[in-house]
C-alpha cells in the first residue's frame, strides 16, 4: 500500500524530479506533487511525496525530516488525510441583486 508523505519548506526553484531523484535512495517513489497557486503558478513551498511501501515512507522520514534540499531546511513526516470540503456553496444569504451599501437588495430611491 502507498504511503503518502508531506513535504514542507521547499523553495520555489524545487522541482518534482529533483525530489524524486532524492528520494529514491530511500525507496520506490510512486508520484511527486508540488503544490502550485492557481493563478501564478508558483511553487506554495511544499508537497507530497508518495512512497510505494510503509518501509520506504519510515526511511524518507528518518532521512530527510530536518534535513537540507538546495539551502532550506526542510519537513518530511506522514500526511494527514485531506479534509472532506462537503462540496457545499457558502454564500452567505447573498442572493444577487442590486445592493445599495447597507446589505439590502433593493433599490435606492
Amino acid at each position: 500500500m502507498n504511503k503518502n508523505l508531506y513535504v514542507g519548506n521547499l523553495t520555489a526553484n524545487a522541482t518534482e524530479d529533483v525530489i524524486r531523484d532524492n528520494f529514491t535512495t530511500a525507496g520506490t517513489v510512486a508520484a511527486v506533487t508540488i503544490i502550485k497557486d492557481n493563478y501564478t503558478k508558483q511553487s506554495k513551498g511544499f508537497g507530497f511525496v508518495e512512497m510505494e511501501t510503509e518501509e520506504g515512507a519510515r526511511q524518507a522520514i528518518e532521512m530527510f525530516n530536518g534535513g537540507k534540499l538546495d539551502g532550506n531546511t526542510i519537513v518530511v513526516n506522514e500526511a494527514r488525510p485531506k479534509k472532506d470540503r462537503g462540496g457545499q456553496r457558502r454564500d452567505f444569504g447573498r442572493r444577487g441583486g442590486f445592493r445599495n451599501g447597507n446589505g439590502s437588495g433593493g433599490h435606492r430611491y
